[in-house]
């Protein structure tokens, strides 16, 4: 892909402006991207490194996702024999997992961008200046682009993205190995979404922000295994999980024999939503897209991105229209109300799950995944209705024992704001 530079000491006069400018080169930014080109919308990218450069960490899904986009081809590993650990004994979840083929991920998404001729700025954004008719933005390299309207998608931390609302962020952290192992980690073609058995930790250690495996089987003798911290503020340390995920392995009389590919995640869960009166755009985590139950992101990519682009093409039709008429329609369509509603209600529910004891959140998870199925996945996809949301929360709450009610119920905590927004959708 061809990459190119600017001196940025032209006058603005000469200066191109072209329709979309995306800034980053991850998944998010390559899913806005190559929707806007298939559009026949003008973009250019701004990104640090090479954009085609593969991409460190695995992104799972569940297999029916990709399979309502016709995008099933996409996977590299996919699982039947899934199940999870809340009590002694597993329970199934009778339901299909995949791991992505990055690199043909990534190709999905590149090959449009290709197509289209879409070129690529290297650098990273310093500065952004909304005026009426074009945003402008000065890279650390000294090379300054206008676009119609710029597309942050470099993750959670951009410091350009407005946040109304302030909070302290709670992080899902994970440490996780793919290697061999002196005994298999997990049953032969198994995929295990969380095993919270937690007989290696001594009962102090159980007191502390609690975390689970995840792990699949990989084939020809590789695994991987992966401690991870669903939500936590602050963010439980690599160190730690780390310490914690060789002691799990060991007592069950298993140990390291080769690391293949070690990986590190860290991300915020509860990020607030950006204003969305703001000129500036947004996708993926720096849009707040992260799934607040379960820290997925890839699959509302993919659903979320064809109509963010469609919005993006119709408003740019408008000769008139400056970034914040753009930006407007944008939002609108990313974060509608019920969209909001859904988010706080999600976000409330995240919060709670991060004062159950470690009983309370088996009991919790226990009986989330006995809820019909078609409820469960579809919760943690977020393809629910904000009616069918409401109704799966209430079938929760009825099945749910004691402990877990309270939890849930109990009014003295700080939450009560995010009902407030989910019931106004804002």
């Amino acid at each position: 892909m061809m990459v190119q530079q600017w001196s940025g000491d032209l006058p603005p006069e000469e200066r191109n402006v072209v329709d979309v400018l995306v800034i980053g080169a991850g998944p998010a930014a390559l899913a806005i991207a190559a929707e806007l080109c298939r559009r026949g919308v003008a973009v250019q990218g701004l990104a640090p490194s090479d954009p085609a450069a593969p991409w460190p960490n695995t992104y799972g899904i569940w297999a029916r996702e990709l399979e309502t986009l016709g995008l099933a081809d996409l996977l590299e590993h996919r699982w039947t024999h899934s199940v999870a650990y809340f009590r002694d004994q597993a329970l199934a979840l009778n339901h299909d997992y995949g791991l992505f083929d990055r690199a043909r991920l990534q190709d999905h998404w590149l090959e449009p961008c290709r197509a289209a001729g879409m070129t690529w700025v290297e650098g990273q954004a310093v500065d952004i200046r909304h005026e009426a008719q074009a945003s402008v933005v000065t890279t650390d390299r000294c090379a300054v682009l206008q676009a119609r309207v710029v597309i942050d998608a470099s993750g959670h931390h951009s410091p350009f993205v407005q946040r109304p609302a302030k909070a302290d962020l709670a992080y899902q952290a994970a440490y996780g190995l793919v290697g061999t192992f002196s005994a298999p980690p997990v049953a032969p073609g198994q995929f295990v979404l969380m095993d919270y058995r937690s007989d290696h930790l001594s009962a102090a250690e159980r007191q502390q922000p609690p975390t689970f495996l995840y792990a699949m089987d990989l084939g020809d003798g590789v695994y991987f295994v992966e401690e991870t911290s669903l939500a936590w503020h602050p963010a439980v340390s690599f160190e730690c999980m780390a310490d914690r995920l060789e002691r799990r392995l060991a007592h069950r009389g298993i140990q390291l024999r080769e690391t293949h590919h070690t990986e590190y995640c860290l991300f915020p869960m509860n990020l607030p939503l950006p204003d969305p009166d703001q000129p500036l755009l947004a996708f993926g985590g720096a849009a707040s897209l992260v799934h607040p139950a379960s820290g997925y992101m890839v699959g509302a990519l993919l659903r979320r991105g064809p109509a963010l682009a469609a919005a993006i093409a119709t408003a740019l039709q408008d000769s008139a229209a400056g970034p914040a008429a753009i930006a407007r329609a944008g939002w609108q369509t990313l974060w509608s109300p019920d969209l909001v509603r859904k988010h706080c209600l999600y976000q409330y529910g995240l919060e709670k799950l991060m004062g159950f004891s470690e009983p309370q959140l088996r009991q919790f998870f226990d009986t989330f995944f006995r809820l019909p199925q078609s409820a469960w996945t579809r919760f943690l996809t977020n393809e629910l209705s904000l009616p069918e949301l409401l109704q799966a929360m209430l079938l929760l709450f009825a099945k749910a024992p004691n402990p877990v009610r309270f939890g849930l119920t109990n009014v003295f905590t700080p939450e009560g704001g995010l009902l407030v927004r989910a019931l106004l959708g804002r």
